[in-house]
Order: C-alpha cells, then sequence, then structure tokens
C-alpha cells in the first residue's frame, strides 16, 4: 500500500498492520497444513493428526471474528475515505483475505476428509494384514507338523491328501493375501504423498512368506506322489523279480549241471555254445541289479516304518529269500564261468583277470577321490550323496565278482601241483622246474593279495566318504535351518527399524517415550548374538571339516552378518540421536529455543543459562529478545491513552497476547506447576526449571490450539518477560512465587478466581495471611506494571500502604483470611488495579456495539463503548475516549458509562432515566463534581512518569558512553570476547563497572522520587477531597466517598454482560432536593474531616480509580 495514501489515510496504516498479520499467518497455517505428513497404516499416528486438524480447525475458527473485524473495519474505513484509490485497494485486500480463508479452509477440509479416508483404508488394510498373517500362521504350523511318519502306502497317501488338503486351503487363503495386497495398493497409491514405508515393507514380507509356503507344499507334494506310486509298484515289482530269480536260477543250474560234464573241455563247440548261454544270463543279471538295489532301498524303509509288526516279519522273510538267491545266482555265474575257461592256460586268465580287476580298483579309486571336495550347500551335497550311492552300488555288484576270482585263485594254487605248474609256466630261458611252479605261485599270489589290499582300502574310502557326506548334509541342515531362523529374526527387526521416522520429525514430548521402545528393542534383539555366534561357528565347524562352502552360502552368511552389524549400528545410533535429541531439545536442555530467532540474530547462553541474543549485522548482544525489543516498541503506540489504568492494561493485553497467556486456563497452569512440584513459593527457581515448566505448559497450548502457538519463540519470549520483570540483573534466578504470580496474573481466568489463587499462595496452612506475606505478594504483583514505567500510576514501589490499608480494612487484625483478602480487592485498590481493568478490556475487546461515534463516525462501534448520561443517544468509542477527543457541545467532565458488551433494553431504560435526570442538573453541578470514578488519579507525572524520565537519562548517558567508543551493551556477554592479555578488554571491565555503578544511582533516585510522588499523590488527594466534595455527597449508593472505587453496585451481578457506569455515578435514589440543595460550606466539617484522613490510608482514600464491572468474565 502506498506510503502516501497510508500518511493521508491515517487509519489505513492499522488495517494494513491488521491485514498482513491475518494474511501471513493464513499462508503460514496453509504451509503447515500442506507439510504434514503421517505414517500410512498406522492408526495412532492417522489419528493424532485428525485431532491436530480439528484443533486447527477450531483455531481458524476462533480467527473468524477477527475476519469479521477486518471486514468491518474496511467497510467503516470505505464510508470515512472518500479516496477512490484507497476504497480500491482495501476491497481488493478483502477480497483476497476472503479467498485466501476460503482456500485455507477448504484445504483443511480436504485434508481432514482424506485424514478420515485414510484411517477407514488403513483400518481395513490392518484388518485385511492380519487375516492374512493368520492364514500365513496357519499355513506355517501345519508345515511345521509335518515329520518323517511311517513308510506305507497308507501313511504317504495320508500325506498326500493332507498336502493336497492344504493346497486347497491355500488357494482359498489367497483370497485373504489378495485382499490385503490390494488394499495395500490402494494406500500406496492413494496416499503416495505421506509416508508408506510400513505398508510398502510389510506387504512385500507377507508375499515372500507367501511365496515360500507356496514352493514348500508344491515340493512336497510331488515328492510324496512320487513316492506313493513307487510304494505301490513295490508288491508288483517284489514279485515279478522273485520270479525273475526262481527263472533265472533254474537256468544257472542247467548250466552249470552242463559245465560239470566230463570231457567237456575238449569240446571247444560245447564250450562256446555255454559260453554264450551264460553270458545271456550274466546279461540278465547285470539288466536286473539296479532293480535288485532299488527293491532293497525301499525294502528297508518299508521295514523301519513297519518294525514290530507281523507285516514287518512276513516282508523280512521275502527279502531275506530275495537276497540269498541274489547272491546264490551270482555265486553260480561266476562259477559257471570259472568251469567254462577252465583250460590248459588258467593260470594266465586268472592273471588276467587278476590284472582287470586292479585296473578296475585304480580307476574307481581315482573315481571315488574326483567326487571331492564336498560341496558347499545342502543342495550339491545332496547331489554328492546320490552319486555315491550308485558308486556304493557298484561296488556291491562287482562284490561278487572280485571274492569269486579270489576263491578262484586259491582253489587254483591249492589243487594245481607243482608238475602242472611246470608245463603251464614257460620262460624265455629255461629254469628249473620248482623255480618255474614258485614263480607261478608267487605272481598268482601277489596279484591276489593287491586285489584284496585294494578293494579293502577301496570300501573304506567309501565309508569314510560317506561318513563325511552323512556329516556334512546333518552340519549344512543345521547350518540351513540356523540361517532361517537368524534370517527371520533380522527381517522382524528391520520392519520395526524401517518404521522409524527421522528423529528430527518426532515431537520433544515423544522423544523419552521413543527412547524406551528403542531400548526394548535394543533388549529383543541382544539374544541375536547368539544365533549370529551359532551361525558363524556352524559356519567355521564346516571350514575346519574341509568343507568350503558355496558362494551363495558365504554370501548369506555375509549378508547376515552385515544386516546384523548394521542392526546394532542402527540401533545404537538411534539411541545416540534420541539421547542427544533429548539432552539437546528435551526439558533439559535450552537448545530447542535457537528457533525461536531467525537470522542475522543468534540466541546464546550466559555462564548463569541466562539467554542473550547477538546480532551478527551490527555485531551486538542484547538481553531481550528481537520479537521483545519488537513488542516493547509496539508498546509506544498506546501511550496517547491519557488514563494510566486504561494505558497500562492494554499494553499488559498486548503483552498477554504476544506471550498466548490468554490462552492458558488456570487450571492448566495450575497442573503445570504441580508438575513441576512447585510447591515452596520461597525457593529459587534457575533458568532450567523455568524453561522446564513452561515448555510444558506452551506444549498443552500447541496440542489445545495448534498453529496459533510457537512453543520456542512463546517460552524464550515469556522466560525474557518473567526475567525482565523479576531478575533485571539476569542472575538467573527468580522465586518461585514471583513466577506464579506472573503466569497468573496474565493467564486466561476468572478474576477472583486469580485473586483465591494468589492468595492460597502466602497463606499459611490454616488459610490466613500476615502482613509480611501479603507484601510478598503485592510486591511481586507490582513489578508487572514497574517493568512497563507504569508504576508512578499505581502508589510507586512502596506497597507498605497498601499492606496497612488491607489489615486496616480487616480492623487491624493480626491475619487476615481469604475472604476479606478478595472483599479488599474488589475494592481495586490503587496497587492492584490495573488487574481488573485489564480483565475489561480483554472483555470488550470483542464487543461489537451497534451504535455509531459521535467523534469518528466509527459504526459499529468495537471494545468499550462510552454512553453519555448527559445527552440523548450520544456515544463514544474507546479510541476517541482515550485520546480525550469531544464532540462539540459534550465536556469531558459529562457523566458518562461504559459498556464492554451490547446493551440490554432494561439498561437502555436505565440510562435514559439518568440522562433525563441530568438534564436538570446545572453546569456549576457537572463543575463542582467532576468524579471520574473510572480512572485512576491523574499524577503531577501523568504521561510522563518519572521512570521514564529515569530510564531516558540512563540512555542518554549510555549512548554518551558510546560515542567514547565504548561497547553499546556490555551487560549481557560480548559476542567475540578478546583475550584476557587484551588491555581492551581491562576497559571494557571498567566501563561496564562504571556503568552498573551509574544504574545503582539511577535506580535510587528513582525510588526517592517514587516516595515523593506518592506523598504528593496523597497531599493532592486530601486537598480535592476537602475543597471539592460536600459533606451532603459524603456516600454515593451507600458507599463513602472515601472509596469511590466501591461507588458501583454489585448486587446485579448475575447480569450476563459487564456495566461499568463512570462519570458522576448519580445514585437513582436522589430526590430533586439534593439536585438543587446548593453546596455545604465546606469548613463547617472541616476538623472532622482532617481526623478522618489522618487515620486512613492512601490506598483507601478517594482517588479516582475504575469501578468494579458487575461480572468478571474470563479474558
Amino acid at each position: 500500500m502506498p506510503s502516501s495514501l497510508m500518511l493521508e489515510v491515517p487509519a489505513l496504516a492499522d488495517f494494513n498492520r491488521a491485514w498482513t498479520e491475518l494474511t501471513d499467518w493464513l499462508s503460514l497455517l496453509d504451509q503447515v497444513i500442506k507439510s504434514q505428513r503421517v505414517m500410512v497404516g498406522d492408526l495412532e499416528d492417522i489419528n493424532e493428526m485428525i485431532i491436530k486438524q480439528k484443533a486447527t480447525m477450531q483455531d481458524l475458527e476462533q480467527r473468524r471474528p477477527q475476519l469479521e473485524e477486518l471486514i468491518t473495519a474496511a467497510q467503516n474505513l470505505k464510508n470515512k475515505t472518500s479516496n477512490q484509490e484507497a476504497r480500491t485497494i482495501i476491497t481488493d485486500r478483502i477480497e483476497r483475505i476472503q479467498n485466501q480463508w476460503d482456500e485455507v479452509q477448504e484445504h483443511l477440509q480436504n485434508r481432514r476428509q482424506q485424514l478420515n479416508e485414510m484411517l477407514k483404508d488403513s483400518t481395513q488394510w490392518l484388518e485385511a494384514k492380519e487375516e492374512a498373517e493368520q492364514v500365513l500362521g496357519q499355513a506355517r504350523a501345519k508345515l511345521e507338523s509335518w515329520k518323517e511318519g511311517p513308510y506305507t502306502v497308507d501313511a504317504i497317501q495320508k500325506k498326500i491328501t493332507e498336502t493336497k488338503q492344504l493346497a486347497k486351503d491355500l488357494r482359498q487363503w489367497q483370497t485373504n493375501v489378495d485382499v490385503a495386497n490390494d488394499l495395500a495398493l490402494k494406500l500406496l497409491r492413494d496416499y503416495s504423498a505421506d509416508d508408506t514405508r510400513k505398508v510398502h515393507m510389510i506387504t512385500e514380507n507377507i508375499n515372500a512368506s507367501w511365496r515360500s509356503i507356496h514352493k514348500r507344499v508344491s515340493e512336497r507334494e510331488a515328492a510324496l506322489e512320487e513316492t506313493h506310486r513307487l510304494l505301490q509298484q513295490f508288491p508288483l515289482d517284489l514279485e515279478k523279480f522273485l520270479a525273475w530269480l526262481t527263472e533265472a536260477e533254474t537256468t544257472a543250474n542247467v548250466l552249470q549241471d552242463a559245465t560239470r560234464k566230463e570231457r567237456l573241455l575238449e569240446d571247444s563247440k560245447g564250450v562256446k555254445e555255454l559260453m554264450k548261454q551264460w553270458q545271456d544270463l550274466q546279461g540278465e543279471i547285470e539288466a536286473h541289479t539296479d532293480v535288485y538295489h532299488n527293491l532293497d532301498e525301499n525294502s528297508q524303509k518299508i521295514l523301519r516304518s513297519l518294525e514290530g509288526s507281523d507285516d514287518a516279519v512276513l516282508l523280512q522273510r521275502r527279502l531275506d529269500n530275495m537276497n540269498f538267491k541274489w547272491s546264490e545266482l551270482r555265486k553260480k555265474s561266476l562259477n559257471i564261468r570259472s568251469h567254462l575257461e577252465a583250460s590248459s592256460d588258467q593260470w594266465k586268465r586268472l592273471h588276467l583277470s587278476l590284472q582287470e580287476l586292479l585296473v578296475w580298483l585304480q580307476l574307481k579309486d581315482d573315481e571315488l577321490s574326483r567326487q571331492a571336495p564336498i560341496g558347499g550347500d545342502f543342495p550339491a551335497v545332496q547331489k554328492q550323496n546320490d552319486v555315491h550311492r550308485a558308486f556304493k552300488r557298484e561296488l556291491k555288484t562287482k562284490e561278487p565278482v572280485i571274492m569269486s576270482t579270489l576263491e578262484t585263485v586259491r582253489i587254483f594254487l591249492t589243487e594245481q601241483p607243482l608238475e602242472g605248474l611246470e608245463k603251464l609256466y614257460q620262460e624265455p630261458r629255461e629254469l628249473p622246474p620248482e623255480e618255474r611252479a614258485q614263480n607261478v605261485t608267487r605272481l598268482l599270489r601277489k596279484q591276489a593279495e593287491e586285489v584284496n589290499t585294494e578293494w579293502e582300502k577301496l570300501n573304506l574310502h567309501s565309508a569314510d566318504w560317506q561318513r563325511k557326506i552323512d556329516e556334512t548334509l546333518e552340519r549344512l541342515r543345521e547350518l540351513q535351518e540356523a540361517t532361517d531362523e537368524l534370517d527371520l529374526k533380522l527381517r522382524q527387526a528391520e520392519v520395526i527399524k524401517g518404521s522409524w521416522q527421522p528423529v528430527g520429525d518426532l515431537l520433544i514430548d515423544s522423544l523419552q517415550d521413543h527412547l524406551e521402545k528403542v531400548k526394548a528393542l535394543r533388549g529383543e534383539i541382544a539374544p541375536l548374538k547368539e544365533n549370529v555366534s551359532h551361525v558363524n561357528d556352524l559356519a567355521r565347524q564346516l571350514t575346519t571339516l574341509g568343507i568350503q562352502l558355496s558362494p551363495y552360502n558365504l554370501s548369506t552368511l555375509e549378508d547376515l552378518n552385515t544386516r546384523w552389524k548394521l542392526l546394532q549400528v542402527a540401533v545404537e545410533d538411534r539411541v545416540r540421536q534420541l539421547h542427544e535429541a533429548h539432552r539437546d531439545f528435551g526439558p533439559a536442555s535450552q537448545h530447542f529455543l535457537s528457533t525461536s530467532v531467525q537470522g542475522p540474530w543468534e540466541r546464546a547462553i550466559s555462564p548463569n543459562k541466562v539467554p542473550y541474543y547477538i546480532n551478527h549485522e551490527t555485531q551486538t548482544t542484547c538481553w531481550d529478545h528481537p520479537k521483545m525489543t519488537e513488542l516493547y516498541q509496539s508498546l509506544a503506540d498506546l501511550n496517547n491513552v491519557r488514563f494510566s489504568a486504561y494505558r497500562t492494561a492494554m499494553k499488559l493485553r498486548r503483552l498477554q497476547k504476544a506471550l498466548c497467556l490468554d490462552l492458558l486456563s488456570l487450571s492448566a497452569a495450575c497442573d503445570a506447576l504441580d508438575q513441576h512440584n512447585l510447591k515452596q513459593n520461597d525457593q529459587p527457581m534457575d533458568i532450567l526449571q523455568i524453561i522446564n515448566c513452561l515448555t510444558t505448559i506452551y506444549d498443552r497450548l500447541e496440542q489445545e490450539h495448534n498453529n496459533l502457538v510457537n512453543v520456542p519463540l512463546c517460552v524464550d519470549m515469556c522466560l525474557n518477560w518473567l526475567l525482565n520483570v523479576y531478575d533485571t540483573g539476569r542472575t538467573g534466578r527468580i522465586r518461585v512465587l514471583s513466577f506464579k504470580t506472573g503466569i497468573i496474573s496474565l493467564c486466561k481466568a476468572h478474576l477472583e478466581d486469580k485473586y483465591r489463587y494468589l492468595f492460597k499462595q502466602v497463606a499459611s496452612s490454616t488459610g490466613f495471611c500476615d502482613q509480611r506475606r501479603l507484601g510478598l505478594l503485592l510486591h511481586d504483583s507490582i513489578q508487572i506494571p514497574r517493568q512497563l514505567g507504569e508504576v508512578a500510576s499505581f502508589g510507586g514501589s512502596n506497597i507498605e500502604p497498601s499492606v496497612r490499608s488491607c489489615f486496616q480494612f480487616a480492623n487491624n487484625k493480626p491475619e487476615i483470611e481469604a475472604a476479606l483478602f478478595l472483599d479488599w480487592m474488589r475494592l481495586e485498590p490503587q496497587s492492584m488495579v490495573w488487574l481488573p481493568v485489564l480483565h475489561r478490556v480483554a472483555a470488550a475487546e470483542t464487543a461489537k456495539h451497534q451504535a455509531k461515534c459521535n467523534i469518528c463516525k466509527e459504526c459499529p462501534i468495537i471494545g468499550f463503548r462510552y454512553r453519555s448520561l448527559k445527552h440523548f443517544n450520544y456515544d463514544i468509542c474507546q479510541s476517541c475516549f482515550f485520546s480525550g477527543r469531544v464532540a462539540k457541545g459534550h465536556k469531558m467532565h459529562y457523566p458518562m458509562v461504559e459498556y464492554c458488551t451490547p446493551t440490554t433494553s432494561g439498561e437502555d431504560v436505565r440510562d435514559f432515566a439518568k440522562v433525563l435526570k441530568n438534564k436538570f442538573r446545572t453546569k456549576r453541578y457537572f463543575a463542582k463534581h467532576p468524579r471520574m470514578g473510572y480512572l485512576p488519579v491523574q499524577t503531577v507525572l501523568e504521561g510522563d512518569n518519572m521512570e521514564t524520565n529515569l530510564q531516558a537519562e540512563y540512555d542518554r548517558l549510555k549512548q554518551q558512553h558510546e560515542h567514547k567508543g565504548l561497547s553499546p551493551l556490555p551487560s549481557p556477554p560480548e559476542m567475540m570476547p578478546t583475550s584476557p592479555q587484551s588491555p581492551r578488554d581491562a576497559e571494557l571491565i571498567a566501563e561496564a563497572k562504571l556503568l552498573r555503578q551509574h544504574k545503582g544511582r539511577l535506580e535510587a533516585r528513582m525510588q526517592i522520587l517514587e516516595d515523593h510522588n506518592k506523598q504528593l499523590e496523597s497531599q493532592l488527594h486530601r486537598l480535592r477531597q476537602l475543597l471539592e466534595q460536600p459533606q451532603a455527597e459524603a456516600k454515593v449508593n451507600g458507599t463513602t466517598v472515601s472509596s469511590p472505587s466501591t461507588s458501583l453496585q454489585r448486587s446485579d451481578s448475575s447480569q450476563p454482560m459487564l456495566l461499568r457506569v463512570v462519570g458522576s455515578q448519580t445514585s437513582d435514589s436522589m430526590g430533586e432536593e439534593d439536585l438543587l440543595s446548593p453546596p455545604q460550606d465546606t469548613s463547617t466539617g472541616l476538623e472532622e474531616v482532617m481526623e478522618q484522613l489522618n487515620n486512613s490510608f492512601p490506598s483507601s482514600r478517594g482517588r479516582n480509580t475504575p469501578g468494579k464491572p458487575m461480572r468478571e468474565d474470563t479474558m
């Protein structure tokens, strides 16, 4: 808005300031609404946000009167000004702020609706998630209940049925998982602007578990089906194999008989025919070897499952018969071959057979060696186990051949005489017959021993390898189970970790709760250390056994160890961060108050914990918060209010609203005081105790009023104000009573409730208070206007007259009770009159009177309304009244009535009667009866009190020191202290000492002047009583003139509005003769009046103090 326009229309400045303040507040509120994020799926978090939104909506509605007042003020401005540019700007700004208001309200409503929908959707998702987790738990329980049972058709069929039933259940339960997934996708899609990490992680975990269960069920079903098929086929295969054995045994018997005929070897054709038949038989035997091994393996499983039953005995008999026939058949086959191969070259054939066996044994040993090393994971080792089992079957098949060959060699060496051997063995050179026989024997025996040795070695090697495989399988199975268990527990802990909010986003009050939760999690994951150690020990044992783990297992182990370390680090970091946050931002710290100032300002703390403020632009320091300095500067606008009680009350009201104490109820204040155990009123409070209590107070206000309260700013400013009032020397300590007095005086409560509470603080346990205790209370109370430079208007800093007045009112009792104290406070003693006036100012703020100011033409009148009791239909608004503006024909000494709320018809009739009565009074009467009962006495220094002059003198002296090159602010700590050796340091300290001494002298002079002022006020008041008030007017409405502040009738306290009669206060009971009777001679009762004045106190003498409203409302 152009400055020239504001100069032309001065009222535009106030309108512009109010408009800017409301606009900035709406913008801030809109930004807060947009920046608030919640954890989707967390009902508690969503509900808390809904409560905050409700509080924000209430705050917005509470601000609506401010909007309406702004619109009304704009309309009045448009009516008063003829400047078209000003009218256009006003209209535009009102339209903009109305649109902004509607947008913010719409955003609030939309966000609230979104949160309600989020709460509903999250509830549905959580219910679906619970159902999905429930079916997952049921499926896991069934999988874990499956154990190795009997290896029978019925048992396997039962397992197949159970598995198929579970598969069927899984298909049905798939619906639950799908519902949970659909709701999760809806949450992720619709509320992507909020925090969806919790929903995402939980959904992934559910789906991973579900896929794992499906896979295990499918694999088990396939394995059971195969086993069932084999078991069903087993009896048929066994019968078929036994039948073949019988047939093959018959064939072998026939061949054996044929090979034992005499002179068979001489018939080469017959030998060839028999050899062919034997080869056919041997082929069939080899073809049925795998069938035999399969039957033998399955039969062992069946026997184990049938152990102890009759079926097991019968089956064992049949298997023994099968094994016997199989063994006999192979022996017969070998015997047949031996007989067929018997000839003159038999020792050579035996020699070749042994050589072939040695080569085969060497090959098998190499093959067995190549099976090493053991695989690194369970599937690989299981595959090696299958390969080795086939290898063992091959050994078992070869065993009869080896045994038969060795037996043939033994028989050959036993049966053949040396003469025969001589013929069989031919050397290139001639040897004696005995030596040739010995060479053949030695050769065959040596080869047979080598075959036997290699065979035994191969069997031992195979047995060792099998044992190693079995042990490895067991260890790997144990490792797999341990890693699965550890992985599950780590995932559960990681889900919790993933739900952590950044520490910076946590509320200060919730830091301790989050810290306890993280510590509880740390206790829960502590046993995981044993799990990790167990997994690592198992892996180490496998390595010790020479078992190299597979890359998959190694990566799994590394992943688990890394996740465990990261989890530990995350938990410890979280605990550390929460500890630091609790230390830095918790109740025991001031760090959270650093945000109360903005650049270039910085909040700093002196050694005694008292805050001060650094301006980095000017490189200066000061004790007052920048906002407090601005507030004090703004209070200067109220200096044009002529009447000190209203001026002080309006300053305190502005201060009260700036500190948000107008939102603090008495019960909430008492709860905070009790919570911090502030019961010893004489005990001092340090800065941290004050901050802790103020933080509790403002945190509660923030919960109730949300965006109206900036906790760090309010705590810092309230602390600043309390120190300015009660600790001007910045010692860092104030008394508990002083703290309570300051907070309770400015809180929102009924006036008499405040009186009762304050009296209770200084009363003894019996409920009585002596003069010393009352003096402490009044001393702390008078410091509040004193800090504003208004103490001279309320009797000065000396509270002794007020104490004596109170106890004289109580007939000089040594102690008074609460009722007498309340009666005395209702008289509004001079030292405390600012407090009831503050309540009236607060009550009148939102009052809207359907009347027009006869001076500035404001309509409707907002705030106090002053109606003339001399002229009909004559009203003045509070701005005009406080500034002393009058209309033509109306004098300031004319009687008027003050209204805080709109008038009723009864009040209008009553005022009409009073106006009519006053119409018959003469000007001479009003000139001689200028009693302004609503105004405190105007001292000789009214409007420019002594404290203000002294402060100005102090400022002048300080400026002189600044011109000399001294530090402008010596009291707070310096922003950049120099080294102790600096000569500048000593100079600054000396100058600061001089300033403090001069300040002390000024304060002593101020005290002397205040006392002198008090005496002058008392003398002036006595003279006014003697010279201006006739004896006939000694009583008004039943109250003596010595206490005109009690002149208001209180019997109508039940009326719903504040009525404050101001002016001459003419009694309704006065007749015409009273109006027309001449004033009595002031000298007739002079001696009696003087005696009465000498026996009275200044606090109870006739002063022009405000009267008491008929009903006190809370501020």
